[in-house]
C-alpha cells in the first residue's frame, strides 16, 4: 500500500523543518514516517532534521532543486517522485511521507500528483497583512498554519485581525496557531493528521 504524501509549504523561514520535526518526534510511536526536503543548492534542511529529530537517516532525503523550488514540486515533481520510490523500496512499511518544499512565495502550491494532502505555513514575524494576501498556498492548502505567535508583541502584529483575515480566504477549511518553540498548538496539528489524514477515529 502506498503511503499517505504530506505536501509541507512556506516562505524561507517559516518553521517547515521545524514543523516536520516536531510532529515526526510525537507520531513516532504510532505510524512509520519519512521525510524528504527540498533545497535549492544545498541539503541543509535533511542535515537539520537529521541532527535534531528522531527519524532515522535512511528515513530522510535531501534533494537539490536548482532554480526555482516550486518547480519540484508542482510542474515537474520527478526528483521527488523517485525520492519517494527509494525510501518505499527502503521501508515497505512506510505509511506516511512528509515532502518539504524550499521556500518560496506565497503562491507556491503542490501539484496533486505528487502529495495527497498539503499544509501551508507562514509565521507571524512577516506581519499581520500576510493571510490578507491570500496566496493560492494559504488558500488551497488542506491546513493553513500561523506560526510564531510569540513574537506578535515585538513586531504589533494582531492575532485577531489575522484569525479574521484567515477565516475570509479559508472558509471552512482548517487553520491554527502554533509557536512550535514550545508546541503550543501542535496538538491541533497531530488531531488534523489523525482524524482527517489518517483518518484513524473511522469505526471508533
Amino acid at each position: 500500500m502506498e503511503p499517505i504524501k504530506i505536501g509541507i509549504g512556506g516562505p524561507v523561514g517559516a518553521g517547515k523543518t521545524q514543523l516536520v520535526e516536531r510532529l515526526t518526534r510525537h507520531m513516532s510511536g504510532e505510524i512509520s514516517m519519512a521525510a524528504i526536503t527540498n533545497d535549492i543548492y544545498t541539503i541543509e534542511d535533511a542535515k537539520i532534521l537529521a541532527q535534531n529529530g528522531v527519524l532515522p537517516l535512511d528515513r530522510i532525503i535531501g534533494i537539490e532543486t536548482g532554480g526555482c523550488p516550486h518547480t519540484a514540486i508542482r510542474e515537474d515533481t520527478s526528483m521527488n517522485a523517485a525520492a519517494i520510490a527509494e525510501l518505499v523500496q527502503r521501508h515497505p512499511d512506510l505509511q506516511m511521507v512528509f515532502v518539504e518544499s524550499g521556500g518560496d512565495n506565497l503562491s507556491a502550491t503542490f501539484s496533486p500528483e505528487l502529495v495527497d494532502f498539503s499544509i501551508y505555513i507562514i509565521d507571524v514575524a512577516q506581519g499581520e497583512k500576510i493571510p490578507r494576501k491570500a496566496g493560492q498556498g494559504m488558500i488551497k492548502s488542506d491546513l493553513f498554519i500561523i506560526n510564531k505567535i510569540d513574537l506578535a508583541p515585538y513586531v504589533g502584529a494582531d492575532l485577531s485581525v489575522m484569525e479574521h483575515d484567515s477565516k475570509e480566504f479559508r472558509g471552512d477549511r482548517p487553520f491554527c496557531f502554533t509557536n512550535l518553540k514550545t508546541d503550543e498548538g501542535l496538538d491541533y496539528v497531530i488531531e488534523w493528521i489523525r482524524h482527517d489524514v489518517l483518518m484513524l477515529d473511522l469505526g471508533k
